[in-house]
């Protein structure tokens, strides 16, 4: 998809710093561009309105390689709500374009962190984010990353509040020796356990949804992303 002519979102360094690890760096840092979301995207007419019709929203995310002073250059994470008559969220599904992301879940509880994760994705990978999981993306990687994600379009604006709270989500990726990441607990959270590291890819199988093809393809086979609107009548 050609998104050279569409105007996109800019998330600018004063949106976040709250949710920084570094707040020295903060202070003197410009007010830099951190990412550019692209949001509603169609090819087409018929595509919008199919899109449309089935109640879901298709997005881009890209964001360069920058350093927020000791650490990676990230989303200011977010959550969905609830699906009405429920206790459960919104999931979303997400595929790298390209570089390589790192995608960091956690399911809260007030103070607590019931369950923490990160996924490593390079190109044509996939990642579902399941219900009740908050989620953020990191870029480590030296170079540009991009992303699409699939999202019901039934719900308001992401809720970012619980995060900026805290200050952030439950773990910093820092710049480590060797340039590896150096995984920093967030210390206004009162209980954390240890960081799982999952592979992407995960349900796709479940879903029917191929790993190696384009994600946006799926607006001839809308059917397959039901479980975006309707999380409640699947197994997670």
């Amino acid at each position: 998809m050609d998104i050279k002519q569409i105007t996109p979102s800019i998330r600018y360094l004063a949106e976040m710093t709250d949710v920084l690890f570094d707040q020295e760096w903060a202070k003197i840092a410009p007010d830099l561009k951190l990412y550019y979301m692209y949001r509603d995207l169609a090819m087409n007419n018929q595509d919008r309105e199919e899109i449309e019709k089935n109640n879901l929203r298709y997005d881009i995310t890209i964001m360069p390689f920058i350093m927020l002073g000791q650490e990676y250059n990230k989303t200011a994470g977010h959550d969905h709500p609830l699906v009405k008559d429920t206790n459960i969220t919104y999931p979303e599904i997400y595929q790298v374009l390209s570089g390589e992301v790192i995608f960091l879940i956690q399911d809260s509880n007030g103070d607590s962190i019931k369950d923490v994760c990160a996924i490593n994705a390079i190109k044509d990978d996939k990642v579902i984010i399941p219900p009740n999981y908050e989620h953020l993306m990191i870029n480590a990687s030296g170079k540009e990353m991009k992303t699409a994600n699939w999202v019901c379009r039934d719900f308001g604006p992401n809720l970012y509040k619980p995060f900026r709270q805290k200050h952030g989500f439950s773990y910093f990726a820092l710049k480590g020796p060797e340039n590896k990441i150096k995984w920093q607990k967030n210390s206004n959270y009162k209980d954390i356990p240890e960081i799982k590291f999952i592979k992407p890819n995960l349900w796709l199988d479940k879903f029917k949804i191929e790993k190696d093809k384009e994600m946006y393809f799926l607006t001839k086979d809308l059917e397959k992303l039901d479980f975006l609107k309707n999380p409640q009548k699947y197994n997670w």
